[in-house]
């Protein structure tokens, strides 16, 4: 079995989330959604024209988001 390079999540702060690495991403019901590259940024406020996908809208709607995990508290 090949060795892949592994694939790493991470959530910048205020903006996407940047996912590195050969990654296939689908639809709710499986379809397959063409990345086309081996970096794509996720986005996280949910404004993007181009979901799921990032497009900088965050910056215009001062999306507001850590870096690392939330506690859930408060």
């Amino acid at each position: 079995m090949p060795e892949h390079a592994p694939v790493t999540i991470t959530p910048y702060r205020d903006g996407p989330l940047l996912v590195r690495g050969p990654v296939q991403l689908e639809d709710m019901h499986g379809n397959p959604i063409p990345v086309g590259r081996e970096t794509v940024a996720l986005c996280r406020c949910g404004k993007s024209r181009i979901r799921p996908f990032c497009d900088g809208t965050h910056k215009v709607v001062r999306f507001r988001a850590p870096t690392g995990a939330e506690d859930g508290r408060g």
